[in-house]
């Protein structure tokens, strides 16, 4: 057996792509997707035809001033339709990252596009609405598990961020171990070992103290920058890995140790953590590489869903 397959044993494996022949290939459970993903998928042209018919739909049935935004969601629900023909299990959707520190405004567009799947005869239950790990955001994701529809926190870089969405009993989380890597190469390399990657590390807290606690919210880690990461994660709830790894995962035999188990989380002599809202802005705003990948990330997002909307726009004129 390769390494995919031995790490399937203990880890549930997520496709980190909107690239539907890539899902094809390696079959993972569930898939996620960003602004990022459909914007770099959207422009390959196998993939013209979900852009032409959102498009062509949204000119059909909106007023001018409607077009683009109802060309933005129904792009959004093409790929959702066509991912969710090959993975068995969930699809994480993300709304707009401009709306990240706006609680009804989320609310109400993650509804939208529940309603808008629905009618394409997608159960809520096979999707996992996607939203930042900002006070607000955590708060419009409470709102929204209270009435059924499932909810990811993504942009992870903290216990207390983790926390606060574990209190608001949702479903998921997706901390970002690559990005961590990223912030401490950039920042502080000194602090670095090949056994003390800081990402894997955050994971691993996270993971411990979830367990320890008996908190119902699963982990998903994201963002990874190399194979051995992910490999060091064996064990996980979840690891979302792109197909460059996914490949190179299924090209090796090496062994796969299980390094995380729910057992050795429950004898850490972790303390509970009391989170709020003062309390989580106060954490937040002191851990410089959290509050600095958070808002780098929603700005990121937010760029890609504007250069989502350039390009749709661009149809929408011809």
């Amino acid at each position: 057996m390769n390494q995919l397959q031995n790490l399937k044993k203990f880890t549930v494996i997520v496709a980190d792509t909107s690239d539907i022949e890539m899902i094809k290939k390696y079959s993972p459970q569930d898939t996620t997707t960003n602004p990022t993903l459909i914007y770099k998928a959207a422009k390959e042209e196998k993939y013209k035809y979900l852009i032409d018919e959102a498009v062509n739909y949204s000119k059909k049935h909106f007023s001018f001033n409607k077009i683009l935004s109802s060309s933005i969601d129904r792009l959004f629900i093409n790929f959702a339709k066509e991912i969710l023909k090959i993975i068995p299990n969930r699809l994480s959707i993300e709304i707009d990252a401009r709306l990240s520190f706006n609680i009804k405004a989320s609310v109400d567009k993650a509804k939208k596009l529940i309603s808008l799947l629905e009618k394409e005869k997608i159960k809520k239950e096979r999707i996992l609405i996607k939203l930042a790990a900002t006070w607000e955001g955590i708060a419009a994701a409470k709102i929204l598990e209270k009435e059924g529809i499932h909810c990811n926190i993504t942009l992870i870089f903290s216990l207390p961020q983790a926390i606060a969405a574990a209190e608001a009993k949702v479903t998921l989380i997706s901390p970002f171990v690559g990005r961590i890597l990223d912030w401490y190469l950039k920042n502080k390399p000194k602090k670095i070992s090949s056994y003390k990657d800081p990402g894997v590390l955050s994971y691993t807290k996270i993971y411990n103290y979830f367990k320890k606690f008996e908190y119902k919210t699963e982990i998903m880690g994201a963002s990874f920058r190399n194979k051995n990461q992910i490999l060091a994660l064996a064990g996980a709830d979840l690891l979302t890995i792109s197909p460059v790894f996914l490949e190179e995962l299924k090209k090796s035999k090496n062994p796969v140790k299980k390094n995380l188990s729910t057992d050795n989380a429950k004898n850490k002599k972790n303390k509970k953590i009391k989170i709020d809202k003062k309390i989580f802005k106060s954490l937040l705003s002191k851990d410089i590489m959290a509050s600095e990948n958070l808002y780098e990330g929603i700005r990121k997002f937010s760029d890609d869903t504007i250069n989502l909307e350039s390009l749709l726009l661009e149809k929408i004129k011809k």
